[in-house]
């Protein structure tokens, strides 16, 4: 690289096999590397960056549009889940204003103990989030209504969508206007057509470099910034799952507010409200007085938390 040659900051617009594509704060996009194995403030993360992060990096003089990665900035929040293969905390997207839980009603089905955990995740985070049913023609059942007004009680707004014919998406346009939203979803919840419903849809350009990188199999999940009339939108591709992390088992049970007014009553002191005799958590459950399903979901959750502590105790 020849001498004098400035270094620029930007944000991180995608990225895969450590080759990123970045937007300048002056518009220009460049296909960036890491300089060296390692990248300034991103030690110890399973992956360096993630769309929405800030960076600096240096452009090549000798190679138009390209450029090496310095440093990644400091964030606002990221949203965060646990990679179990590679035993690491993982950012699936940064400096993000609001998380759009979407899902639909019956293809693929309602999976609400998933929406549990993304709520979680953002909330350790610092991240607004809603809930959005997308596909909501397809019609709702009992179960899946009970637990649409839970979330609206606990103030997490609930839009209802339909992305394919008469696309309705006017509630979520205005949710998330002037934003930085990131969507994220199981895969067939009709993300994709949703984000291409909103007025000015974003432009795909993740194509190109995917293709040409994208080499095997990959087990990072993969994001892109994209930019609409609106604001900002992150894509992320469907989760199958999602492992929570950040949190200690023993604090679950304040991230379901629901408990509160029952955990008084337990007889033990410091009631996880899974196997303890006298929990007031667990009668309330079992008399419906909390919705079940709901305390199932915070079962299984205490349950993975506990068997990750105990392996990395030893």
């Amino acid at each position: 690289m020849k001498p004098g040659i400035a270094a620029q900051t930007g944000a991180v617009l995608y990225g895969v096999n450590n080759i990123f594509l970045v937007r300048s704060d002056r518009g220009a996009v460049f296909e960036c590397r890491i300089k060296g194995k390692i990248l300034k403030n991103s030690q110890g993360d399973y992956n360096p960056l993630a769309a929405g992060d800030g960076v600096s990096f240096l452009p090549d003089a000798g190679h138009p549009g390209k450029g090496v990665l310095l440093s990644r900035g400091e964030r606002k929040n990221a949203l965060l889940r646990w990679n179990k293969k590679g035993r690491a905390v993982q950012a699936i997207a940064a400096n993000v204003d609001v998380l759009v839980c979407v899902a639909s009603p019956v293809s693929p089905p309602f999976r609400p103990r998933f929406l549990d955990r993304l709520l979680i995740a953002a909330r350790l985070s610092g991240i607004s989030a809603l809930v959005c049913l997308n596909k909501s023609d397809q019609g709702t059942t009992p179960m899946i209504e009970e637990r649409l007004a839970g979330y609206g009680e606990r103030n997490i707004p609930v839009l209802r969508s339909r992305a394919a014919g008469n696309a309705d998406t006017a509630d979520l346009e205005k949710a998330i206007w002037g934003k930085r939203a990131v969507f994220a979803g199981q895969s067939g919840v009709g993300k994709t057509s949703l984000l291409n419903a909103l007025s000015g849809g974003p432009g795909r350009k993740t194509g190109e470099l995917s293709e040409k990188y994208n080499r095997g199999r990959h087990t990072t999940v993969l994001a892109c910034l994209e930019t609409w009339e609106g604001g900002e939108i992150i894509d992320t591709p469907g989760l199958r799952e999602f492992d929570i992390c950040g949190l200690a088992a023993r604090d679950l049970r304040f991230f379901f507010p629901e408990f509160e007014e029952f955990a008084s009553g337990c007889r033990l002191g410091g009631c996880t409200h899974t196997h303890e005799p006298g929990c007031a958590v667990r009668e309330a459950a079992e008399n419906r007085e909390i919705l079940f399903d709901r305390y199932e979901s915070y079962c299984r959750i205490y349950e993975d938390l506990v068997r990750r502590e105990e392996r990395e105790a030893y």
